[in-house]
């Protein structure tokens, strides 16, 4: 894999399956967001760089989704990422959940990550490990919350804007600063074509 922003997604999907509980694609998909918006408060630059969009249940990075949708694993994630899917009865039928899962030949390369990306990781390890998708979407809708802001201001399927993490916590750069690196950022993956998905 060339791709050095691929290869990031799937080295933070694999860290994420072995160190946290039921990885299912909610909580992957929370915990992608959180990583991403925690590195750009820090930096003014997302980690992955996933485009991430108000869907009901919370932060989705949209084209990932449709990669993994019906339980499908991309072509070049099939070496080490696989999917598993545990259906529950519900009292309108049946409910399907995505479970990800780190198979046991995968090997996770922590040199793809800066000791601060390393840093958030392990820490959102350590607050979320134990986790229910359902607690960390109780979460992601608090009021101050990038999704809830965008949701109420623009409805779902919106893409949510990575400045309006900074209102939510103290962060190390000016927003000036701030929109500016995101700007470069997308900017290259485009100019590129390096984008993770």
């Amino acid at each position: 894999m060339n791709n050095f922003y691929r290869k990031k997604l799937l080295y933070t999907i694999l860290y994420f399956a072995k160190n946290v509980k039921h990885p299912n694609m909610t909580k992957m998909f929370k915990l992608l967001n959180w990583f991403d918006f925690e590195h750009f408060c820090e930096t003014g630059y997302p980690s992955i760089g996933l485009q991430y969009y108000t869907f009901k249940n919370g932060p989705v990075p949209r084209e990932l989704w449709l990669e993994f949708k019906n339980g499908n694993v991309p072509e070049d994630f099939k070496r080490d990422i696989g999917i598993h899917i545990e259906k529950y009865a519900e009292r309108d039928g049946e409910y399907i959940e995505y479970i990800f899962k780190a198979k046991p030949r995968s090997k996770l390369d922590l040199s793809i990550f800066s000791q601060r990306e390393l840093d958030i990781l392990k820490r959102l390890v350590l607050q979320y490990k134990t986790c229910t998708a359902g607690t960390m979407s109780k979460i992601s809708h608090e009021k101050d919350r990038p999704w809830t802001i965008t949701k109420e201001k623009y409805g779902l399927n919106k893409l949510i804007d990575y400045k309006l993490a900074l209102q939510q916590k103290d962060s190390c750069i000016s927003s000036e600063e701030a929109r500016e690196n995101l700007k470069e950022h997308f900017e290259m993956l485009e100019n590129f074509n390096i984008k993770p998905i």
